[in-house]
């Protein structure tokens, strides 16, 4: 009889479900599933870390200071959301809409960013270190002091983005592009640049950007 009891007390710890499902199902009023609607919400320094939120819908809402450190945010509506100084390594974004976001300060340290939307994004000293960020589009984005240090960027959109003071040392801009973007003081020592389009850059100051001949005309 103590043999079977021991079996089923066994059965019951290893059948338990993960804390976050158990306890945080629903956080702020936002059901964290897949999918899940939670526009225009207050989600203030909430905690969705290794949540799957796939194709969820955040767009206006304000999650300054969350935790979505190693979240799976693929194909998310992720528009107009702030994120400042937001938790987002390692966090899974491809395919995601973030146009408009604030992602001031924030940290996206080996997040997956392939194919993400964020035009006009606004990524002031934002930490893209070692993100894969292979077709995204941040055309008119604005990341000054932004760092993109080992960051895979190829195929990226950087047109008529403000890059001033951006440090790129080290990453992949194989195929990017940085038509009319601003690169002054920026920094690409190391950096990747075949197939890279430079056309109407302003690179005053730029270490490691190409020759004088593809600056735009002063």
């Amino acid at each position: 009889m103590k043999r079977k009891f021991g079996l089923v007390v066994a059965f019951a710890f290893f059948c338990v479900p993960p804390a976050f499902s158990q306890e945080k199902t629903v956080v702020n009023n936002c059901w964290v599933r897949p999918g899940t609607l939670c526009a225009d919400m207050n989600l203030n320094s909430v905690d969705m870390s290794m949540a799957d939120l796939s194709n969820s819908q955040f767009s206006g809402s304000n999650m300054e200071g969350a935790t979505l450190a190693g979240t799976i945010l693929t194909g998310a509506n992720l528009t107009r959301t702030d994120l400042t100084r937001a938790n987002l390594r390692k966090a899974n974004l491809s395919n995601a809409d973030l146009r408009a976001a604030n992602l001031t300060a924030a940290s996206l340290g080996g997040a997956n960013l392939s194919n993400v939307n964020l035009e006009n994004l606004i990524g002031t000293s934002a930490d893209f270190t070692n993100a894969v960020m292979r077709g995204a589009d941040l055309a008119g984005a604005e990341m000054r002091g932004a760092t993109l240090q080992d960051a895979d960027a190829q195929r990226a959109n950087f047109r008529s983005a403000n890059l001033t003071a951006a440090d790129f040392r080290g990453a992949n801009l194989e195929g990017a592009n940085f038509t009319n973007a601003t690169l002054r003081n920026a920094n690409l020592t190391g950096t990747r640049l075949d197939r890279t389009m430079f056309n109407g850059a302003d690179m005053t100051g730029c270490i490691g950007c190409p020759p004088s001949q593809n600056r735009s005309p002063r």
